[in-house]
């Protein structure tokens, strides 16, 4: 058996390995990114997916939506959409205004959900005195959202 020939059967050999792994591949799923949750979730809020409730638009400011004592915590321009699209959540105080503002939009859009919309300022507004009340909150609220459909 000569070099040429032992060559083109090496190059044959990893031409078929390499197209049945990759027809494998192929019959397998892979991982695929999907934004997971209910109809009650941020994501799906910021998703703009549903119409926003007219007590709440869009664009109003949360200073303005939850009242004068969230300017400790937050910039006066952030918006309720801003709010619902962050990502900071290892940040006690931005998560709770992420699950908040979806608590909120859901006590307004969604019938039979736990908490009515003064509930969900007030809670919030207590909340703020320590990053242990806003993550406990923030849960609270996270369960709520993901349980309401």
């Amino acid at each position: 058996m000569g070099m040429p020939s032992l060559l083109s059967r090496l190059v044959l050999i990893i031409f078929v390995a390499h197209f049945a792994a990759s027809k494998a591949a192929a019959t397998r799923p892979g991982f695929i990114y999907t934004r997971t949750g209910g109809r009650c979730t941020p994501q799906f809020w910021s998703s703009r997916r549903e119409s926003w409730p007219r007590m709440v638009p869009q664009r109003a400011a949360v200073s303005k939506v939850f009242g004068p004592g969230v300017f400790e915590r937050y910039r006066s321009d952030v918006t309720l959409l801003e709010s619902t699209t962050r990502n900071d959540d290892e940040n006690a105080f931005a998560g709770l205004l992420k699950q908040a503002s979806a608590a909120l939009l859901n006590s307004y859009a969604r019938k039979g959900f736990p908490y009515s919309a003064w509930e969900v300022k007030t809670l919030l507004l207590q909340a703020l005195v320590s990053k242990e009340a806003a993550a406990t909150q923030a849960k609270q609220f996270s369960a709520a959202n993901q349980a309401c459909d």
